[in-house]
Formats: C-alpha cells, structure tokens, sequence
C-alpha cells in the first residue's frame, strides 16, 4: 500500500512538471512568434523587460502546475477505483464493478475489467453448479454403499455378537444347573459369561461406531459442524472454540466440501500440529459471500518446506478451487496454522434444500 502511495504521488510530480514544461515551450513559441510579426513592442528598460518576463513565466508555470495538478488528480481517483476493484476481485468478491470512468484507455480498461469479472462470475457459477451436480451423483452412490454396509453389518453381528449370546445364554443355562452340585465350578463360569459380556458389548461398540453418520447427511452445514466439533470436544483434550452462522443458504456442494475442509484441517490439528487450542469461524461478511476462518497454536510449519507439502493441505486447496474459493494459510514454525477460506455465493437455495434420504444418515458411506 506504501509502494502503491508513493507510485501515485511521484505520478502527479511528475504530470505537474510534464504540464509546466509543456506551458513554458508553448508560451516561448507564442511569444516568439509575436515579436517576430511586430506585435510585441519593445521594452523601454532591460529592468522592466526582465521583470514582466519573469511575472509571465511565473504565472504560465502556474496555470501550468494548476492544470498538471487537476488531470493528474482526476486519474489518481480513476486508476484508485480500478485498483479496488482488482482487489476485491483478488479476495473472491465479484459484485462490484467499475462504472463508467470515461471513453479513454482508462475507461476501456474499467470496461474489459468489467468483462473480465462477467466472464468469471459465469465461471464460478458454473464451477458451483457442477460441484452441486457432481454431490448429487456422489450421494446417488451412497445409497447402494449402504445396502452393501448393512448387508456386512447383519453378517458381523451374526458372527461376532450373536454368538457370544448365544455362548452366554448357554453359560448361565449351566451355572443354574451347577451351582448347587459344585459353587467352584459356577464361580468360573459366572466369570466366563462377564467376559464374555464384555468382549459382546466392545462388539457392539465398534458395529455401533460404523452406524454413526460421518458425512454431512440430512443436516445444514453449521448443524453438522457443531455435532463434529462437540464430539470432538468429547474425546480429545483440546480446548475447541467456535461460532457458526446459521442461516447461511449454500448450494449443497459448497456445503460438502467446506464441511471435508474442517475434517481435514482438524485430523491435521490432532495428528501434526500439537495444538491445545482450535478456533472455527464460519461467517458471512456480506450477501454473496462466506468465510470459514480455521486456527490453531500448534508448531505450525514452513509453508516452503516441500516436506510439509501434506495430502490434506493440497486436497483443501483442490476443494476450495472447484467451488471458486480463494484459501489463505499463513503459518510459521512456532506460530500455529490460520486457514482463511473466502467463496462467493453465486447460486442461492436451492441445491442445499433438496430432499434427502431418510436412510442416509444410518450408515457410513
């Protein structure tokens, strides 16, 4: 922004002395055409001649710079307008545009930017609509992924749980029997069926753990987030932060990859970073767009170290370019990791309110 500064002030110098130089030439050449053709008489003193000379030139190099000062500030306002625009261009925002600033370069300029930034909203829209096409074919698939689940989850409970009731029922069927005949012997077997029991109820668990959903089905994004950020509130010992906005409208494929972003930035936190604090902002600065702020105080790490060129961190910055994003992650070892996502809303409701499957949730895809 300095840099930017001191370029435009050196540009208005420089347009003030261009203009005064020019006016002098100008006024030199008039005035030599008037003496020459006799219209200037001559002066009566060298002292008066010098003095209305200079009084001329003074006033020439003044209009001059005046006239230098105002076109030069008349393009400073119109080059500063074209450069916010680029800016909030850079930052994912294509809702504003330039207006009309002239017939000139400049204004051709503000009007192939405004080209420009037609053609890449119709992009971006494009992009988001085939995100939302390609997670409704996706969730297509799921649903005979889940016929196949449960066919294996109605085997594993035959084989694992099943028989371990059964074991147990046949257990206490022979405790009644020998309890009176030998107590030693029922003892064991009682301790044979908690075993048992146990090993039946760490079955269950693990079937149980497959049921639970893990994908954002038949939930709204911030619905979804909190139930992973609380689950993983419960069971890692980590102090997670978080403030979800939650009537934000997103297509559903925006929806999908922004909620595998904060899955894999958190599998991050708790596999690499060593973090003891996680913060996560899901906002929306503005009518066609939406901020997913993710940050922690782990070691961070060199972003030009290729080493740290993680699957996760490519897969992220893959997802936020299909649904024509921008990610900014800023890190340093020592500093934690700060990922700043921006994406434009170009598609409202719609895609994000489609009916689900009431299935869907019942089971891992």
């Amino acid at each position: 922004m300095e840099r930017h500064e001191k370029r435009l002030t050196s540009m208005i110098w420089r347009s003030m002395g261009e203009s005064m130089g020019l006016s002098l030439v100008l006024f030199g050449v008039i005035l030599y055409f008037l003496s020459s053709n006799g219209y200037i008489k001559a002066f009566t003193t060298w002292q008066e001649g010098v003095r209305v000379s200079l009084t001329l030139i003074v006033i020439v190099a003044f209009i001059g710079g005046v006239y230098g000062l105002w076109h030069s500030s008349k393009m400073k306002r119109r080059l500063e307008l074209l450069r916010e625009v680029m800016l909030t261009l850079e930052k994912g925002n294509l809702s504003r545009t330039v207006p009309p600033i002239g017939e000139d370069e400049i204004g051709q300029l503000g009007e192939q930017l405004n080209f420009i930034t037609k053609k890449w909203e119709d992009q971006v829209t494009s992009l988001q609509r085939l995100s939302s096409n390609n997670a409704q074919l996706a969730q297509k698939a799921k649903y005979s992924a889940i016929v196949e689940e449960r066919q294996r989850l109605a085997r594993e409970l035959h084989d694992a749980v099943s028989q371990q009731l059964f074991a147990i029922s046949m257990t206490a069927t022979a405790v009644g029997r020998t309890l009176d005949k030998d107590f030693d012997k029922a003892q064991r077997q009682i301790q044979l069926i908690e075993e048992m029991a146990s090993v039946a109820q760490s079955e269950m668990r693990a079937l149980l753990l497959h049921l639970r959903p893990v994908h954002l089905e038949g939930k709204r994004l911030s619905e979804g987030l909190v139930e992973l950020l609380q689950e993983l509130t419960a069971k890692v010992p980590m102090a997670i932060d978080w403030e979800l906005i939650e009537d934000v409208q997103l297509p559903k494929g925006i929806e999908d990859h922004l909620f595998r972003i904060v899955q894999e930035a958190m599998s991050n936190a708790l596999r690499h970073s060593k973090a003891t604090k996680l913060e996560v902002r899901l906002t929306q600065p503005s009518e066609d767009a939406v901020r997913l702020l993710i940050r922690d105080n782990g070691v961070g790490f060199d972003l030009d170290d290729k080493k740290h060129a993680s699957y996760g961190i490519v897969t992220m910055r893959e997802r936020v370019n299909e649904i024509g994003g921008s990610i900014n992650l800023i890190t340093a070892p020592g500093k934690g990791t700060r990922i700043d996502i921006r994406v434009p809303i170009m598609a409202k409701g719609g895609d994000g309110d489609g009916e689900r499957n009431p299935d869907q949730g019942a089971a891992c895809g």
